[in-house]
């Protein structure tokens, strides 16, 4: 995989993590307005800022995932979503303060520890 290749996916992978958190932090708020005011939680989604934003930055995640597989193999770029995975546990976990247990970092580290696996496979 040439450096280009490698910085795209991860450009991919790191993009579309943080769009879920922004939806994440965005449907929040939304669900914490339509509690205070009423009406529909997808009204108040479509009108989120951090909800219109997180989709956004999810879209620019999907170009640059359907750019990556036309250079890299699937079976090289997917496993990379370990990487995404491990940063929206690590960050729901100290910014968004959501309750994590031994089994989520135990897991977290065994998926990435299958990424590493993965790529080792590559060299050989």
């Amino acid at each position: 995989m040439t450096l280009p290749a490698l910085a795209l996916l991860l450009f991919a992978v790191f993009s579309s993590a943080a769009g879920q958190l922004l939806l994440k932090h965005g449907m929040r708020v939304a669900a914490s307005t339509a509690e205070r005011r009423g009406g529909s939680i997808a009204v108040h989604a479509m009108t989120t800022p951090w909800v219109l934003f997180g989709l956004t930055v999810f879209a620019v995640s999907a170009v640059a995932w359907m750019t990556t597989l036309a250079q890299v193999p699937l079976s090289i770029a997917y496993p990379f979503n370990a990487l995404g995975y491990l940063l929206i546990v690590l960050v729901s976990a100290t910014v968004l303060h959501e309750r994590t247990t031994l089994w989520t970092w135990s897991g977290s580290v065994m998926v990435v520890l299958g990424l590493i696996t993965v790529m080792a496979g590559q060299q050989a």
